[in-house]
């Protein structure tokens, strides 16, 4: 520890569309703990909706001031006593809520539902988080990064890449399937990422703004792209011989690209929400019962699910990093948030060491 800084730099939201720099101190790490440094921590889109714009969030699920950033991949520098597995120079990925660790759920590998209201924080809403030159996490947190992974690659099964990975494994894709994916954002290309190792048979993707058709496009992630307009259930049926595709997944949380992804899935096809807020309007004879259809609610993803992901990233050969179209040192931490803001990119990522000078 003492080779290393007294004080670093982290960046706070105060709530009013804007980042605050502040110096903090290096923390200590304790019983079962690990500090990390930070390489790649990447920006979520619930990040911008819920404590970005403004504080939306409630109690334990609020944001509470600390160090932004929920999606961090980062290096050991130093451990704490207890710890079990890792150690000074590993690489890591942290899985972003620390959970109690004995309730049903977190037995069950989904910190993300832990009913402890003492015990569940999340890095980056209730204890610091990723937009800073160090980190102090718990060992259970964390996932191995693979030598063949780049941290910003790490940086994305965090949250996204795990997030669309446990929607896809709840419906199934394979080459039997056509799917539709409303909503192309960095989640909604991480999908199509994803169900094209999968093996799809077609993706079709969907959305509002022209630079995320663009990035779909350009990657070759979607065999077909659409402008999101009222005609699109009858175009992705066109596609689809009048049936509709076996599989949707809404990326979106808007409520008219919803009802399309409910719609436009043919008879007996199976539909997965993942993006968080919004609503949707539907009627449930002639949308879901009579066509015997299946609607999934998806929520992040375990971190035995996370760790298997990584295995099959490094077995597909895909990278995550792919989808970054904008990387910015701490010092501009308050561009990278505005420009996530606009949603004309794909995975905004504010980077550290070699992740940053990669870029050059």
């Amino acid at each position: 520890m003492s080779a290393l800084a007294q004080t670093m730099l982290g960046a706070v939201l105060p709530g009013n569309s804007s980042t605050h720099l502040k110096t903090f101190d290096v923390p200590t790490p304790g019983h079962g703990q690990l500090l990390l440094r930070m390489k790649a921590s990447t920006i979520c889109g619930s990040d911008i909706r819920c404590i970005y714009h403004e504080h939306l969030g409630k109690g334990p699920e609020g944001y509470q001031g600390f160090i932004a950033g929920h999606e961090p991949c980062v290096q050991v520098v130093a451990r704490g006593p207890g710890c079990r597995r890792f150690g000074e120079g590993d690489r890591v990925i942290v899985y972003h809520i620390s959970g109690c660790g004995v309730c049903n759920d977190c037995r069950r590998g989904y910190m993300i539902s832990c009913t402890s209201q003492t015990y569940r924080k999340a890095y980056g809403w209730q204890r610091d988080g990723g937009m800073a030159e160090y980190l102090l996490a718990d060992e259970k947190d964390l996932v191995a990064l693979p030598d063949e992974l780049s941290f910003l690659d790490g940086a994305q099964v965090a949250c996204g890449f795990g997030t669309v990975y446990e929607g896809l494994e709840k419906v199934g894709i394979s080459g039997n399937d056509a799917v539709l994916i409303t909503g192309l954002g960095p989640v909604g290309l991480a999908t199509a990422m994803l169900c094209k190792a999968m093996g799809a048979q077609m993706i079709i993707g969907i959305d509002v703004i022209d630079e995320r058709l663009r990035i779909a496009a350009d990657l070759k992630l979607c065999d077909h792209v659409l402008k999101a307009f009222e005609d699109n259930v009858e175009q992705v049926r066109a596609l689809t011989g009048g049936a509709g595709v076996e599989r949707a997944i809404d990326c979106s949380a808007h409520h008219e690209a919803r009802a399309t992804a409910i719609r436009a899935t043919r008879k007996w096809g199976s539909i997965v929400m993942i993006g968080e807020g919004g609503t949707v309007s539907l009627n449930p004879s002639p949308d879901i019962i009579h066509d015997q259809k299946t609607i999934h609610g998806s929520w992040v993803t375990s971190i035995w699910k996370m760790e298997e992901l990584v295995e099959r990233l490094v077995r597909w050969n895909i990278h995550p990093e792919q989808l970054v179209t904008h990387r910015f040192a701490l010092e501009d931490v308050g561009e990278a948030y505005k420009l996530m803001a606009t949603g004309k990119c794909g995975k905004v990522a504010v980077c550290f060491d070699e992740a940053l000078t990669k870029s050059h």
